[in-house]
This record gives C-alpha cells, structure tokens and sequence, in this order.
C-alpha cells in the first residue's frame, strides 16, 4: 500500500514532572528495526539529500526547529517541525533534505530497516531515473495484467 508523507501525532504525557512523548510500533505503519539522531549540526546545513527505496521514516525534531523537504520525482512536500509531539511519517520513494534552523537542534529518526547502503539514492539525476523505472514498471504490470483478463 502507498502512503503519503503526514505528520503523525505523538502520544504525549504532561505533569508537574514534565512531558512524556512515546511512540510505539502500533502507532506507525511500520516496525521500527532501527533509531539514529542528529544533533550539533551547524545553522542552516542540510542533512539528508538522499533517497529511500523501501525505508520509512519517522521523523521527530525533539529541540529547536527542522524544515523537511520531500520529493516524489513529481511534486514538493515541504513541513517544518518544532514540536517533539509531532512526528513526520516519510514514505519510501522519497527524497529527503533537513535543513537545521535554530541552533541546538536534534532530530531523531526511527526507520522500519537495518542499514542497507543498496536502499540510498545519492544523486537526485538517479532518483528521477530511478522513480521513472519504477513507474514504467507498475504501468508494464497494469498493461500486462488488462491483457490477461479473459474476454466475457
């Protein structure tokens, strides 16, 4: 099933003690198999600027501010997270670049695989290529699949 990159809410307990914030395999639609995060990254870089083939993403800026963009091959998604109650759900076949704008930043990222260096797409020229041949293949697929339906 494909899905759209979404901000998902976070389940979040607050007391006098302070705030609890907790994301659980339930609450995404994927596993989580691994978690990384970003932190000291100077104002303004970008990190990212790559593609997925098969991982998904969530993706929670837990201090300062983060703006996500996301590409399909066709169109932008553009979010910008501030709140670690809110989490950014990304989708394979997307590519990806997080811009870091208040010092102090740290994003964390919980991912439905291992590393796998072969699932990256480093240059966008490839990505396009690769988003292309994917889409040729599904449309080879549903032509093939309308040749095969017996005539009533």
């Amino acid at each position: 099933m494909e899905h759209s990159p979404s901000l998902i809410e976070v389940s979040n307990f607050i007391d006098m003690r302070g705030s609890l914030g907790v994301v659980e395999d339930s609450t995404l639609p994927f596993d989580i198999r691994r978690m990384y995060y970003l932190f000291d990254v100077p104002l303004g870089a970008v990190r990212g600027e790559h593609g997925h083939k098969r991982l998904q993403q969530l993706i929670l800026c837990l201090n300062g501010k983060c703006d996500i963009t996301l590409n399909d091959g066709h169109r932008q998604y553009h979010f910008e997270l501030t709140n670690p109650a809110q989490g950014l759900y990304v989708p394979p076949g997307l590519w990806r670049q997080l811009r870091f704008r208040e010092p102090a930043t740290v994003c964390c990222v919980l991912a439905s695989l291992p590393y796998d260096k072969d699932d990256y797409i480093f240059s966008f020229d490839e990505f396009e290529a690769w988003v292309r041949e994917k889409e040729q293949a599904e449309a080879d697929i549903l032509m093939s699949d309308a040749l095969q339906v017996p005539a009533q």
